[in-house]
């Protein structure tokens, strides 16, 4: 990717509302960050206040600087538009609270940014009976996702969902059997194993929403970041199998891995990029489209995996929009 800025610098009504979960550390903060410096109205979705509060100022202080080094198109305000709510992906009660939250405010909601995940656990179960990796990465934002569709579809034109997949998501087998890791014992469990079909999961998602959301102003993507020197690329590098250990290594070596900056472009463009309006199952690397492998495209599979994620979520849908989605 070089150097070179590879995202559009475009105005953005402070009335877009935007919501990054995860948008306070890694690829997730420069992704709300420079869309909140173009000025739309940026909501970040995770756990910690404190931390959340440090990144705003943060944020607040690198948007003076980019004034400061005369970077055209930033918004005209004097201080960014970013919130916090608090968002525990390993709690569906959270992830509900989250959402009612939300609906409570009354405000329409223009692009959902599903950023957050993890990489590395020991096998664990959440207090809702998930695997942890199912649930954080891909079970969370099922229920945040198909909770606020309602929500956006009264939102006006061009409304997007983006999942923040993984190139990972080509070695991911579906097998329902197989979701909640339960045949595994602590010593056969594997993470990275599980992270690939959570990353596939957001991939099958992406075709069945979009099913349903054809004849709608609302869609879906999903985008790979790259392979990003983060915090928790070196935590999974050090828990992964050899081979991808390896693999994460002959990146690096070759050059092929980006800094957290460039690992947020292919968000950024996919989120504001006026020539994406309308665009739906995409998978973007590199900012650019990519074909999606054939075992990610089975509408048989996408199926079986939307009834199982509707069945783990229904205590904390209402009523109304389970029944919708079920007959879907």
């Amino acid at each position: 990717m070089g150097g070179r800025q590879s995202f559009p610098i475009v105005s953005l009504p402070r009335d877009r509302i935007v919501i990054v979960t995860g948008g306070n550390t890694g690829i997730g903060y420069q992704t709300a960050k420079w869309i909140a410096m173009m000025g739309a109205t940026v909501i970040i979705a995770c756990r910690s206040e404190h931390k959340a509060i440090g990144a705003i100022q943060d944020m607040n202080q690198e948007f003076q600087d980019e004034k400061q080094k005369g970077t055209l198109g930033l918004a005209h305000y004097d201080k960014l538009c970013v919130e916090f709510m608090k968002l525990d992906c390993a709690s569906l009660k959270s992830v509900q609270e989250f959402i009612e939250e939300f609906k409570a405010s009354g405000r329409q909601l223009h692009v959902l940014l599903c950023n957050a995940g993890i990489n590395t656990v020991k096998k664990t179960l959440t207090e809702d009976g998930n695997e942890l990796l199912f649930q954080v990465n891909y079970l969370s934002h099922f229920l945040i996702a198909v909770s606020l569709l309602p929500v956006m579809r009264m939102s006006g034109r061009d409304c997007r969902i983006v999942f923040l997949s993984s190139l990972w998501y080509k070695s991911g087998k579906f097998d329902i059997k197989k979701i909640n890791a339960e045949q595994e014992t602590s010593d056969t469990y594997k993470s990275d194993y599980y992270y690939q079909k959570s990353k596939l999961y957001l991939i099958m998602l992406m075709y069945k929403m979009n099913r349903i959301l054809n004849q709608t102003d609302v869609t879906v993507t999903c985008v790979h970041p790259g392979i990003v020197r983060t915090n928790m690329m070196e935590e999974f590098q050090q828990q992964a199998s050899f081979l991808y250990r390896g693999a994460i290594s002959c990146a690096n070596c070759l050059g092929l891995s980006t800094s957290v900056e460039q690992g947020a472009w292919t968000s950024i463009n996919t989120v504001v990029n006026p020539e994406l309006t309308g665009v739906r199952d995409v998978y973007f690397n590199n900012s650019k489209p990519e074909t999606i492998r054939s075992h990610a495209r089975v509408k048989e599979d996408q199926e079986s995996l939307w009834q199982f994620s509707l069945d783990r979520v229904k205590y904390h849908l209402p009523e109304d929009i389970l029944q919708d989605l079920i007959t879907k």
